[in-house]
């Protein structure tokens, strides 16, 4: 049965579906409930809370499930945990956006003491949590982290955007391997290479990770639907990882706005841009983009964006401003048909099993 693979086994789940964690809120523990309650793996995106939030998390995922789900974490990357950004480069940064933050008759922001949680406490939050798994992006965690996570039994999951920033978590000893490809919603995670040169398709980018690793292999970017899960079992994937589709369920943290979009034919447009939080990322076309476009070279780096234009997204969103959003979005969601994530997961094991039975009974 294709249910029964490596990270199933390894995770204690009915099939091998991971939920993508959402950062920035989009995540919830209704959803991971949800998820991880149907027997997949529920995930939730934890960089931007505080050590005590993390557990907070934690504990309403817990009230909600006793089933395993993945706590996710941006690595330090560059010098995202400590910016080096000057008083002047913070200003230019504020008078970029000035002309959103009047338009919504908003104050321009003071500079914080920190721009996000530090990452020593929030690993330690998430060790001390203790999920059945770790998932991380941009990098590698330190060894003596993985060393810990073993420790724990907490199983470490990474991600990867080529073959070789696959080979790299491999090596150091991760235990799963999600290969991510430039279909995917949201942001681009590569740590070896810049990310506009690490746009390898899923469907490419799977069968050579799988070649190069001992790990399972987790597919993920542009599946939403069996057809795409089986596709990636095809090619040696031991599980998938989706996102959009989850995103727009009524469970997620996404805002009505957005989710109304992922289901709208605007979500047919997406495009990769650093306008929203300073690093690549996928989402449906819209104005922000555009106006942003011009002075890519100016914008700050992350988290530096991502916190002056916190309050412009907060204020959009109340407002149904769907022009100001960051609003995330892989290429598949025109496949996406569910809006509760126990339907989407029967859909998707209902569907995967159709679609290897008919291509088994071509043989």
């Amino acid at each position: 049965m294709w249910t029964d693979t490596d990270v199933t086994r390894r995770l204690g789940l009915r099939a091998p579906i991971i939920q993508g964690p959402f950062g920035g809120g989009l995540s919830s523990p209704l959803l991971v409930a949800a998820v991880s309650n149907a027997g997949g793996l529920g995930s939730f995106g934890v960089h931007h809370l505080s050590a005590q939030e993390i557990a907070e998390t934690t504990r309403s995922i817990r009230s909600l499930t006793s089933a395993p789900f993945a706590l996710n974490l941006w690595l330090p990357f560059e010098d995202s945990d400590t910016p080096r950004l000057s008083d002047e480069a913070f200003a230019q940064g504020v008078e970029l956006l000035a002309p959103y933050f009047r338009e919504l008759n908003l104050p321009l922001p003071s500079r914080p003491a920190r721009f996000a949680p530090a990452y020593a406490e929030q690993i330690e939050a998430v060790l001390a949590a203790r999920p059945a798994a770790f998932s991380f992006v941009y990098g590698i965690p330190a060894t003596d982290i993985l060393d810990r996570c073993r420790d724990l039994g907490i199983v470490t999951i990474g991600t990867a955007t080529t073959p070789e920033e696959a080979s790299a978590l491999d090596q150091a000893g991760v235990d799963l391997i999600v290969a991510t490809g430039f279909e995917a919603g949201g942001h681009r995670v590569s740590f070896l290479a810049p990310a506009e040169e690490s746009l390898t398709g899923t469907f490419a980018l799977i069968p050579q990770v799988v070649d190069r690793v001992k790990a399972p292999v987790i597919a993920a970017g542009g599946i939403a639907d069996g057809r795409g899960i089986a596709a990636a079992l095809a090619l040696g994937a031991q599980g998938v990882q989706i996102g959009t589709a989850f995103l727009a369920c009524q469970e997620s943290g996404a805002c009505a706005t957005h989710r109304q979009a992922l289901f709208s034919p605007a979500a047919r447009h997406t495009g990769l841009t650093r306008a929203f939080s300073g690093r690549l990322a996928r989402g449906i076309h819209n104005r922000f983009m555009d106006d942003m476009k011009p002075f890519e070279a100016q914008i700050p780096p992350y988290p530096v964006q991502t916190w002056l234009g916190s309050t412009i997204k907060a204020v959009a969103a109340e407002q149904g401003r769907s022009e100001l959003l960051s609003l995330w979005c892989g290429q598949a969601a025109a496949l996406i048909r569910h809006q509760a994530a126990s339907a989407l997961i029967d859909s998707l094991v209902e569907g995967t099993t159709r679609t290897i039975s008919m291509a088994l009974s071509c043989d």
